[in-house]
């Protein structure tokens, strides 16, 4: 364990992202070995640095004193989405070909929504993640909505 990689500021806050798993290992595996994070606490928690963040994993359970009504569950239908981790990358082309050749399964490639380039995949336990690269947003270029034509 490297003190240095765990999620502990200073001062003022950082963010963190807990997902609820079925298989630590599983989990850990793909956090490390196919998107390249780097393992800060193996288990209870297994925390994985990705980037400039941490995803925290451990198996889901009941109610504890801190969360009384609470039960940690991983996502049942992976077709009903309420959040999802968001990874913003330099070039989505090589990170697509890259993970894909490390066993990561994308519900697409890359697709140009005008603001960006952007794709998603699942974790082992079926979060979704979308993976996104800024292009015309950082020419004042934003996303066509619903209502606008192609």
């Amino acid at each position: 364990m490297n003190e240095v990689d765990l999620p502990t500021p200073s001062e003022g806050l950082l963010v963190t992202h807990f997902l609820t798993v079925r298989d630590v290992a599983r989990s850990r595996h793909f956090y490390t070995e196919v998107l390249g994070g780097r393992v800060a606490l193996a288990e209870n928690p297994c925390i994985v640095k990705l980037a400039n963040s941490w995803i925290i994993m451990n198996p889901g359970g009941g109610p504890t004193p801190d969360k009384p009504d609470v039960t940690l569950v991983p996502p049942s239908d992976p077709h009903t989405v309420s959040s999802f981790l968001n990874l913003r990358v330099a070039d989505i082309e090589a990170c697509h070909a890259e993970w894909s050749a490390k066993g990561a399964e994308f519900l697409t490639p890359p697709i140009d929504r005008r603001a960006e380039l952007r794709c998603y995949l699942r974790d082992p336990d079926g979060y979704l993640i979308e993976v996104g690269q800024a292009t015309g947003l950082l020419e004042g270029i934003f996303a066509r909505t619903d209502d606008e034509p192609e």
